[in-house]
């Protein structure tokens, strides 16, 4: 074997173990990136998830202390009347029974 020979084997072994070193093995270059992106989404999930619980401890603490807002919540959500007044019924129509 030639010395140049030797040098070019020597050279391709060097950049092998290079190669290796930056992306083989379980958590390679490429994987580590993929998982830098994985979390930045994670955090903008919980950033979105915190604000969402925060609106609605707001919304509880409004409801629980405050009784004309639960009224009428009741009458829009439920459809809920007050006192002697008139009741009100909602029909639904059963679609899965139709002659």
């Amino acid at each position: 074997m030639t010395p140049l020979m030797k040098r070019v084997a020597w050279g391709v072994g060097a950049l092998a173990v290079l190669v290796y070193a930056i992306e083989g093995g379980e958590y390679g270059t490429s994987d580590l990136l993929a998982q830098r992106e994985r979390q930045q989404v994670l955090t903008r999930d919980v950033e979105a998830l915190a604000h969402d619980v925060d609106s609605l401890r707001r919304e509880l603490a409004a409801v629980t202390r405050d009784p004309a807002r639960l009224e009428r919540m009741a009458r829009e959500e439920w459809g809920m009347v007050k006192g002697e007044k008139e009741l009100l019924y909602r029909m639904r129509v059963d679609t899965a029974r139709t002659p």
